[in-house]
């Protein structure tokens, strides 16, 4: 256990701290190659953690790809400045029209899309409004919530929701109709918690004169009418992949490269350059930090965790979700949510998943939230704090572990007992 968890934690603090450039995914494969090099895990380990994260690491560039692309023709533009024209000026009304469309972003494109895309977008956007520091901070620190507390209503809206559908064999239609209430919970806490500690920053009125019409930024108009039909139909195109049992990245990949082609082809984007400048060092952060993290496992770690939900579950359904969703919450708040959705799938296993169902979506819940507690708890956060960074902004460690032990817990509470 101590050589796993040592190679875990050297791998985790160069993941943070980055030195000299060195990139997260770089670091990831590297610690997958020293695990391996020492025994930790064995090639038939890789192997199985391979099988457990193809499908969602696929899903994630077929996602990544869509929404870049959306991005090129002025998709996520026009919705912000849209946002903001309809608030009419008021600057409690931007805030939440702000929030809804990060849930909007985050539920379709994902937790890592809406990171990846949005923030560069409405950080450019309250520049041009002319808000103070405050404020922007506000907004920004509000958007970085939202994209991980409501990515979970769609198998495709977090990597972890697809590891664990996959995991535990769970349909498209299936994980909707369990999710989509704590998504609604989710957000509506979300929106009013953060207003309620950010309030005092957010001006009254805003000037929002100063911004285009909406319809000027768009590079193809038609295309953009287009990319709203194609959404639907990928949409839609999900639950008939549910009834055949396919693959999520079935859809999500062919509806990227297809969407990708579409826009190539009527001289909007180019491929070549959106397929090299897609942010392929998530794909190896994530194949290479579960490569880790599965060396834990094999030290026991699972056991452990396993033994913790057997004593939860005979104490009642309420006391095993909240429990349940605090444990992956804190987990994921100390050693990042992608192994530790691994590990709980794992955990949760062993105990039986038959009958402990629930335990699975309390393990969703708490793997998306929970990593909102400190920087370094989830890759969205990671990448939001990166993209902010090459931007200006900086957010200090215990400045944003301040406003994310503050926010977190009881918007989780609240999520977790609408599964109860």
């Amino acid at each position: 256990m101590i050589l796993a968890a040592t190679l875990f934690l050297v791998t985790l603090l160069f993941i943070i701290w980055q030195p000299k450039g060195l990139q997260i995914g770089t670091t990831a494969v590297i610690g997958a190659a020293a695990a391996l090099l020492l025994g930790v895990v064995s090639l038939n380990d890789v192997w199985i953690v391979t099988e457990i994260v193809w499908d969602a690491t696929l899903a994630f560039i077929g996602i990544i790809l869509l929404s870049m692309v959306l991005d090129e023709i002025g998709f996520f533009e026009w919705c912000a400045i849209k946002m903001a024209y309809l608030s009419k000026g008021s600057g409690h009304l931007m805030f939440v029209y702000a929030l809804l469309l990060g849930a909007f972003v985050s539920a379709l494109f994902a937790n890592d899309g809406a990171a990846l895309i949005l923030t560069p977008i409405l950080l450019a956007k309250m520049r041009i409004l002319k808000l103070n520091t405050k404020t922007i901070l506000a907004f920004l620190l509000a958007g970085g919530f939202i994209s991980d507390s409501a990515s979970l209503p769609f198998v495709f809206s977090n990597l972890t929701n697809i590891v664990t559908a996959d995991y535990f064999h769970i349909g498209f239609w299936a994980y909707l109709k369990h999710m989509f209430l704590p998504f609604i919970v989710s957000v509506t806490a979300s929106i009013a918690i953060l207003w309620l500690i950010l309030r005092k920053d957010i001006p009254q009125q805003i000037d929002i004169s100063l911004l285009k019409d909406p319809d000027e930024v768009l590079k193809s108009k038609t295309l953009f009418i287009f990319s709203w039909f194609f959404l639907a139909l990928l949409l839609i195109g999900y639950f008939i992949g549910d009834l055949y049992h396919l693959p999520v990245s079935l859809f999500a990949l062919g509806g990227g490269l297809i969407f990708l082609g579409i826009a190539s082809y009527t001289r909007h984007a180019k491929a070549w350059l959106t397929i090299k400048t897609a942010p392929w060092q998530v794909v190896w952060f994530s194949i290479g930090l579960y490569i880790v993290v599965y060396g834990l496992k094999n030290a026991g770690l699972t056991d452990y965790i396993a033994h913790i939900l057997q004593n939860l579950s005979h104490r009642g359904d309420a006391v095993a979700i909240v429990g349940t969703g605090f444990l992956s919450a804190f987990l994921s708040s100390i050693m990042n949510n992608m192994p530790t959705i691994m590990v709980m799938d794992i955990a949760i296993d062993k105990i039986g998943y038959a009958g402990n169902e629930v335990l699975a979506y309390a393990n969703i819940i708490g793997c998306n939230l929970g990593p909102k507690m400190t920087p370094f708890g989830s890759l969205a956060t990671l990448l939001w704090l990166h993209v902010l960074s090459k931007k200006g902004v900086k957010i200090g460690f215990w400045e944003y572990s301040k406003f994310g032990l503050l926010v977190t817990p009881p918007v989780l509470l609240i999520v977790l007992l609408s599964l109860v």
